[in-house]
């Protein structure tokens, strides 16, 4: 699914204008059917205003500590994807996932999937479906529609449990981790 973005600026005079109006179409992940990102706005330095409203220029999936990442993500059930499709060329789906979404596996942890540990603040709106928060301790918190998540920095995974797939909305915020 597309997802519509408008971009304001403004002028050399300073009058509020329309820079951009467009559908945005997702980066999947290969290796896991359903997987959506909509990359909507990022940056990896501040933001000096006013701006024009062109997209600032940044690299990887997080951000570092001047920067900022806003996203929509949705995640299928974990019943939908518990194995690998069969016709799926792992490595060719690894070199996809890096080039489309550099970083995003970096932080990843290979002896529990899905547990990471990223050094931003989060700020995650749950748009649809349900999902639960694990964090480093075992703990788990389930979220549905309306719900946010302030997450500091903290090891964490998300588990969509529930029999249909979950979207949320991320403001990443690069921090420093001292």
């Amino acid at each position: 699914m597309g997802m519509r973005r408008v971009v304001t600026g403004q002028t050399a005079e300073g009058k509020s204008v329309v820079v951009a109006d467009e559908v945005l179409e997702p980066k999947r992940v290969p290796f896991v059917p359903g997987t959506e990102f909509h990359q909507l706005w990022g940056s990896d330095d501040n933001v000096s205003l006013p701006t024009s409203g062109e997209q600032p220029a940044w690299t990887n999936f997080f951000p570092p500590v001047a920067g900022f990442r806003f996203l929509v993500w949705t995640m299928p059930p974990e019943s939908a994807s518990r194995s690998l499709p069969p016709d799926v060329d792992v490595e060719a789906a690894l070199t996809e996932l890096q080039r489309n979404l550099p970083g995003l596996t970096d932080v990843n942890e290979p002896d529990h999937p899905g547990m990471h540990t990223t050094d931003t603040v989060d700020f995650d709106l749950v748009l649809s479906g349900e999902v639960w928060l694990e964090l480093d301790d075992g703990e788990e918190v389930k979220l549905g529609p309306g719900d946010c998540v302030v997450q500091n920095g903290t090891r964490h995974a998300w588990h969509n449990r529930g029999a249909v797939p979950v979207t949320i909305a991320t403001a990443l915020v690069g921090a420093r981790r001292t």
